[in-house]
């Protein structure tokens, strides 16, 4: 698993990419957000102790929001193992929600229910750009992901994935199966 980045290499690292998106130099972004270059030279080194208000003026001068300064950006593989998700019962029933992920506006998705049994795994070429898998594991065990980062999921283990990249499917156990969803953006 990937360690958290220290807050000030994260910073740095969304201060270089949010820059290089924008297309605009040092010295623009130090003069758009009201700073000195040396300034945001040393924030994009990875140096400085920036505050709230630097961080909210880079963030204003880039068109981007705060937390995207500050929050490291997310793995394209992400799993959820079973348990490890905050649950919320419901008032009168016996019933519990866990969020495992939030959809994002705009966003196409199918369903569907994979049965698995050990042998061959199945490889799959990747689909349309922007496709994007979500995996829960119902029964069994099950080895799934980009190949060249697969993962191994029991029951109530969550895993999500680029789909527009070769991925496989693999049974460790007879009788495994699982509910894929899959999202097209």
């Amino acid at each position: 698993m990937q360690q958290p980045a220290p807050p000030l290499a994260v910073i740095a690292a969304a201060l270089r990419r949010e820059r290089d998106r924008a297309g605009i130099s040092l010295a623009e972004l130090a003069r758009r957000a009201g700073l000195a270059k040396s300034t945001l030279s040393q924030l994009e080194s990875g140096a400085g102790n920036p505050s709230i208000e630097t961080l909210w003026a880079l963030g204003v001068a880039l068109g981007v929001p705060f937390s995207r300064l500050v929050e490291p950006p997310p793995s394209p593989v992400r799993v959820v193992r079973a348990g490890s998700s905050p649950r919320v019962r419901a008032e009168g029933a016996d019933f519990y929600g866990t969020l495992l992920t939030a959809g994002v506006p705009g966003t196409r998705r199918d369903v569907y229910v994979l049965e698995l049994e050990p042998g061959a795994r199945r490889d799959a070429d990747p689909h349309i750009p922007g496709s994007v898998e979500h995996l829960i594991v119902s029964a069994g065990r099950i080895r799934t992901g980009p190949v060249d980062e697969l993962v191994e999921l029991g029951p109530g283990d969550y895993v999500t994935f680029p789909g527009d990249v070769p991925h496989s499917y693999e049974a460790l156990e007879p009788g495994s199966w699982a509910t894929l969803v899959m999202e097209h953006r």
